[in-house]
């Protein structure tokens, strides 16, 4: 189905599909936007697989500068950046690779970056147990870059889960802005 709706996007453009060029793009930009967006079939449970382990421990745990790549769904055009995530164990660590996927999962989806941002917080939060979680991101959107303003900028997001004294909560930012 995609495959068809890119061939009749490239005609709209009044292109020639049967040019060597475009012969197979159909094909590829479907295959391409399936993996883009592939994050819809994707089940955080299997993603953990049981990854959690219990620790004495309660102390700030930081995965740093998670490169992630996603759709913006107004638009459907790229941002991309990096994702932090810190949070304080409740008797439980996940193991270190889970955190990417759980942040590729939702990233592979179309998304904003602010909803994106609360969505990994939430879900390390509940599969982890975890008193607090915080997520930091950090992108840059080509709906801003190639369209609209047309400018390159920053965008930051933060999100925090859970219940927690202030002076954890510094510490938590600390570690992700260190």
């Amino acid at each position: 189905m995609l495959e068809k709706i890119y061939k009749e996007m490239l005609l709209a453009f009044n292109e020639d599909v049967n040019r060597e060029g475009l012969l197979k793009t159909p094909k590829r930009a479907a295959k391409a936007m399936e993996y883009l967006v592939s994050g819809y079939n994707k089940d955080i449970n299997k993603i953990v697989n049981g990854a959690l382990f219990e620790v004495d421990c309660d102390d700030v745990v930081v995965i740093k500068n998670i490169e992630f790549y996603s759709l913006c769904e107004h638009h459907i055009l790229p941002f991309w950046g990096t994702c932090s995530v810190g949070y304080i164990p409740n008797g439980k660590v996940i193991g270190l690779s889970k955190i990417p996927r759980i942040v590729d999962m939702y990233s592979r989806r179309l998304q904003v970056q602010e909803r994106l941002t609360k969505e990994i917080a939430n879900a390390v939060y509940e599969v982890t147990g975890a008193k607090a979680v915080l997520v930091v991101m950090n992108a840059k959107h080509m709906c801003m870059m190639m369209r609209g303003v047309e400018k390159e900028c920053d965008t930051y997001t933060k999100s925090f889960v859970g219940n927690i004294s202030n002076d954890q909560k510094r510490e938590l930012l600390d570690m992700i802005n260190k």
